[in-house]
């Protein structure tokens, strides 16, 4: 078998990674020892990997800094609409192959590095991912977000997860930036107006990171902040002998900003989440209107008095209900900072703010009880009280008598225990509402919001996701990308529409062949990392079929395993038969508090213990659970997979992105008609998927019907035996009810109907064994599916958005490069 050529010899071979050039190859080597030397204090004889990783992140970084500062004298000298999104999320991954690709350095770096001895990927493997956030939605500044990992027969248990233990080369502190944030106190109405007073104050300090532009010299920044508390927080008591007190409350005050709720798609109140949001919100806000006052015109610097062009000049995106905090905080500011009336606080406010659902899962949804808010944020408390009043006079007056519409769309829910609903909050002071993917926006406007919708349809707009090609393709697929462009030119990778130009490629021997001998090449390639992470001897001829994602059973891992189980059983039965082998791998992580989920997790590592050391099974089929999968595994993975799973009942699953990483790499998707997979289909031809299983609509009228697992169970033998080794103990030997609690979930209370589709899903995986079959015919379906993926590309997402929710038009200008000639 060959060698599978390793990324950096890829990467010799092609041109969409800009060229190494001699000068640049020097040039980047003298930084590179000047880096070691001067900022490491490291000579060669005793540096370490790290250093050397560290070396050569400030080079690039180097690269970055001319262009960034550029970038900001820019906007200042233009004085551009700017747009803020606030996320309590940002999923980034590793920043230095990143950043190589888009200022076209990699195979200059490539040479560097090679020409001094050391070896690009293991420098590439020392960097962290940037420990961000948890799930679909993108990521959070907390410094120990959970690492997953699998001990004692599978129980996945968490640990800290410290990526800035090493520090981070890429972002800058801004001390000089640092503002209050205040929590708890009182208020207090003044003939001078409404006063928040005896507040608890906590300082923000802002990190910037660099997020460079596709070869366009356009540096921009993600902002996140880190909880300080201010030097004479607690000061009284050092002056009563309470010295060791106040250090723990100061330790308190910085625990803002020092862990993430691991928790996704799924609603967990605590106070310090709730302090976490409005601690983002505040800080963000200040910053927004500090820019905005102290912003350029023309030639003269003069500062802006008036906030009533705000909405003209701030565009405040709020991605999902956790930074909605930000709209009572805008009316304090407003009213009780700025003094304006109330009725032209709610215009600018509305209009400045815009709203993001990402889920229709109502355990997702966010309410906060009164009593927190009333603690923690009295004042805000007071706000969204009269948003809500007001709200329901416009509301009562549309519809008079209809107190239980009142009911539905208050932002006040009685009950109990009184809450505030966030969403309804995020709707009711946006002017605009968008949902992730065409059939989830259709599902907020039919169902989750439509009060709000009856009142507001202008209101509602679809913006369906994108991934960016140059992370998830040129970058973590150089093969693939270089074989694109030998066929369309590059450009592609700024315009991703133009993969449409492969269609006249459909029957190209040739290209057929290169497709499928980069998926070779990356299989092989993933196959050694597989062996050596988990040693499991895998069939690199096998389909490679993969399911990556939260675990949660609205995504249905657990039909997938119901689809390991019966094939096994099947090749027990007939082991003589020709059976299309495959490695099956589902990795995920689950909220730590997701009894189900974890135990979903034992449930598939248990399978693979029996299938994977079953020798009349053998190399026809594995089963691995990818354990911490985080952006970097996905980098590895999803080029190498040949099947895309993607299998959440319908009407679940908001859109899904790596549904779209799965199809730019060259997958085929198995998924029912739910998310983005729905245009997915339409771009690329349902038939160049395998869909199967019910429709929204058939999910609806099973709701009003009834479902009943058992008549599932009773009425097919291949769920009924595999429902009974589980049930039985033949997964777990030693503990025969260890999964009760799944079978009797399965068979009780199902929400997410898993029966009801398994004799579809079993149809079409049948289906998808038989057309591996005919690689030609395989690979065919492949390349329908990359010609069709220009709609799913972020290029096309934010230009949606600057144009129909920002008021901006997206510009292709690119910025004139700085005069230092490293820049």
């Amino acid at each position: 078998m060959p060698k599978p050529l390793t990324d950096q010899e890829k990467r010799k071979q092609i041109s969409v990674r800009g060229l190494a050039g001699v000068e640049n190859v020097s040039d980047l080597k003298t930084n590179f020892n000047r880096h070691l030397h001067f900022t490491l204090v490291k000579d060669r004889n005793v540096a370490t990997k790290r250093d050397y990783y560290f070396a050569l992140a400030n080079t690039v970084r180097d690269h970055l800094v001319g262009r960034w500062i550029r970038t900001q004298q820019h906007y200042y000298e233009k004085d551009p609409k700017r747009v803020y999104y606030l996320s309590l999320e940002f999923y980034m991954g590793r920043t230095l192959q990143n950043t190589m690709v888009n200022l076209a350095l990699e195979n200059a770096c490539d040479e560097a590095i090679y020409q001094l001895g050391l070896d690009m990927e293991e420098l590439q493997d020392i960097e962290e991912d940037a420990g961000l956030g948890n799930g679909g939605l993108g990521r959070l500044a907390g410094k120990f977000p959970p690492t997953l990992k699998i001990i004692d027969f599978s129980l996945q248990v968490e640990e800290a997860d410290d990526w800035l233990r090493y520090g981070n080369p890429w972002e800058k502190a801004r001390p000089e930036y640092m503002r209050p944030v205040h929590f708890y106190g009182r208020v207090e109405h003044t003939p001078e107006g409404v006063k928040w007073v005896d507040t608890q104050v906590v300082l923000a300090l802002p990190y910037d990171t660099p997020i460079p532009g596709y070869r366009n010299n356009v540096v921009n920044t993600m902002r996140l902040w880190s909880a300080k508390a201010p030097c004479d927080f607690n000061l009284k008591d050092f002056n009563v002998g309470g010295y060791i007190q106040a250090v723990l409350d100061r330790n308190l005050a910085e625990n803002i900003s020092r862990v993430l709720y691991p928790n996704d798609n799924f609603f967990e109140g605590k106070e310090l989440r709730l302090k976490q949001e409005y601690f983002v919100v505040a800080a963000t806000l200040q910053d927004i209107i500090r820019r905005f006052k102290s912003s350029k015109f023309g030639s003269t610097e003069v500062v802006r008095v008036d906030l009533s062009t705000l909405p003209e000049k701030v565009a405040i995106q709020l991605n999902d209900t956790h930074p909605a905090m930000a709209i009572p905080e805008l009316m304090r500011i407003l009213v009780d900072t700025e003094h304006l009336t109330w009725e032209k606080a709610w215009d600018i406010c509305t209009r400045t703010c815009a709203y993001t659902n990402h889920t229709v899962l109502p355990e997702a949804l966010e309410r906060w009880p009164t009593d927190l808010l009333q603690n923690l944020l009295p004042r805000h408390l007071e706000i969204i009280y009269e948003i809500n009043r007001r709200h329901l006079e416009r509301i009562a007056k549309l519809y008079p008598g209809d107190d239980d519409r009142l009911r539905r769309m208050s932002l006040v829910e009685e009950g109990h225990q009184k809450k505030i609903n966030m969403a309804h909050l995020c709707i009711v002071g946006s002017h605009a509402v968008n949902g992730v993917a065409r059939i989830h926006s259709d599902i907020l406007k039919a169902t989750l919001f439509k009060d709000f919708y009856e009142v507001d349809p202008d209101k509602f707009q679809n913006k369906t996701n994108g991934i960016t090609p140059r992370r998830w393709l040129v970058m973590c697929n150089p093969g693939l990308a270089e074989v694109i462009a030998e066929r369309i030119g590059d450009d592609y990778i700024r315009d991703l529409d133009q993969l449409k130009k492969l269609l006249e490629f459909v029957d190209d021997d040739s290209l057929i062949c290169d497709i499928a001998k980069i998926k070779q090449e990356n299989k092989l390639k993933f196959s050694a990392y597989l062996e050596e992470q988990y040693k499991v001897k895998i069939n690199p001829n096998s389909m490679f079929d993969v399911q990556v994602k939260r675990i949660h059973e609205y995504k249905r891992q657990l039909l997938n395993c119901l689809h390991i189980i019966t094939l096994y059983n099947r090749i027990k039965k007939e082991p003589n038969k020709d059976w299309t082998p495959r490695t099956i791998m589902i990795g995920g992580k689950a909220a730590p508090g997701y009894h189900t989920a974890k135990l979903i997790i034992r449930l598939i590592t248990a399978i693979g213990e029996i299938v994977n050391n079953d020798p009349v099974v053998g190399d026809r089929l594995k089963v691995i659970f990818l354990e911490n999968y985080k952006v970097t595994l996905a980098e590895r993975i999803i080029p190498a997979s040949d099947l895309s799973e993607q299998i959440s009942t319908a009407g679940t699953e908001a859109s899904g992105t790596g549904n779209m990483k799965f199809m730019l790499n060259g997958a085929l998707t198995i998924g029912t008609m739910d998310g983005a997979n729905v245009e997915m289909a339409e771009e690329a031809g349902e038939e160049n998927l395998f869909i199967f299983g019910m429709r929204v609509e058939d999910v609806e009228a099973m709701d009003k019907s009834g479902y009943d697992a058992m008549e599932y169970y009773n009425r097919i033998p291949e769920l009924k035996q595999a429902m009974d080794q589980i049930a039985g103990g033949f997964f777990s030997p030693d503990q025969h009810d260890l999964f009760k609690d799944i079978v009797n979930m399965l068979l009780h209370h199902d929400r997410f109907k898993v029966f009801a589709d398994y004799e579809a899903y079993i149809k079409c995986q049948d289906k998808v064994s038989a057309l591996y079959r005919n690689p030609k015919e395989w690979t065919k379906k492949v390349i329908y599916n990359i010609a069709s993926c220009g709609k799913f590309s972020s290029d096309r997402t934010i230009s949606q958005y600057a144009r129909e929710i920002w008021g901006m038009e997206p510009s292709l200008e690119k910025i004139p490069a700085p005069d230092d000639p490293r820049q």
